[in-house]
């Protein structure tokens, strides 16, 4: 008798608990937002992230609160030597943050961690050949998003990415496209849509443009898109969100269905911004 009652009552404490959660997080993050933004960061963001200039005012304003929750809680752990500072955390916080304005977060809720290394960094990866002989693969990369919590990302293309707001690169931007991407699973270019009613327009939309991209890259034909994004679905969403922030009047002109859907998920108009 007495088991069972100490088996309700932990029950009880453990439902309270997992409700409560959210609550407790909400409030954390609120009195962390409410807390001056660090003079020394504002510098970094001046020094390192030009595209905070053309944002409006309450975009700017947003965009700081959200550094600071994410910069609270998310890990960085530099790799082959590197030294993590503020500077490495503003400029990455900043990019990242720039796919939560306007719009209910978690912020990025699976992620745990950002690894950072200087330059490149190499990952080995079993893969299959068109004979399907398996065999080990080293890839040289610039960025990756993981689905167990981690993203990976180099410096030099992190700040290099920073540095031009205007050319469609940017591998901050890009990984974690990845990440909202996979917050419902794996990565497959459908992330969480505001209803259920979206996704029948996202699918055909992106579908067809999809299939334009993979038909430009076949035959080497002019594209706005990197031909990156011809490699599957979830490559071609984070390459689109590249371009989306960074290009937005040749992709307005030259893809308004596409860029209006973008513009719903993000919930932002960039082309104002620049």
């Amino acid at each position: 008798m007495f088991a069972l009652i100490a088996l309700i009552i932990v029950s009880t404490i453990a439902i309270g608990l997992i409700i409560s959660k959210p609550k407790r997080n909400q409030i954390r993050r609120a009195k962390i937002t409410k807390q001056a933004f660090p003079k020394q960061w504002r510098q970094i963001l001046k020094h390192r992230f030009p595209y905070f200039k053309a944002m409006p005012t309450d975009l700017q304003l947003q965009l700081k609160k959200h550094i600071q929750v994410f910069i609270e809680e998310k890990e960085f752990i530099g790799c082959d030597g590197f030294i993590i500072t503020d500077e490495v955390r503003v400029t990455i916080a900043a990019q990242a943050c720039l796919l939560l304005l306007n719009r209910k977060t978690d912020y990025y809720p699976k992620l745990r961690q950002i690894l950072v290394y200087p330059y490149a960094f190499i990952v080995e990866k079993q893969g299959t050949d068109f004979a399907g002989v398996q065999s080990n693969q080293r890839n040289v990369l610039l960025g990756e998003s993981w689905g167990n919590g981690k993203i990976i990302l180099s410096w030099k293309s992190t700040i290099d990415g920073a540095a031009d707001p205007t050319d469609g690169q940017n591998v901050v931007i890009h990984e974690f496209a990845h990440q909202l991407d996979q917050e419902n699973g794996q990565a497959n270019g459908a992330p969480p849509l505001r209803d259920i009613t979206s996704y029948s327009a996202w699918s055909t939309i992106l579908g067809q443009e999809f299939d334009r991209l993979q038909r430009c890259a076949s035959q080497q034909l002019p594209s706005l898109f990197n031909y990156y994004g011809a490699t599957n679905p979830a490559e071609f969403f984070a390459v689109i969100t590249e371009t989306f922030f960074e290009m937005p009047h040749d992709f307005y002109q030259q893809h308004p269905l596409l860029y209006k859907e973008l513009s719903r998920f993000y919930q932002l108009d960039p082309i104002h911004w620049h």
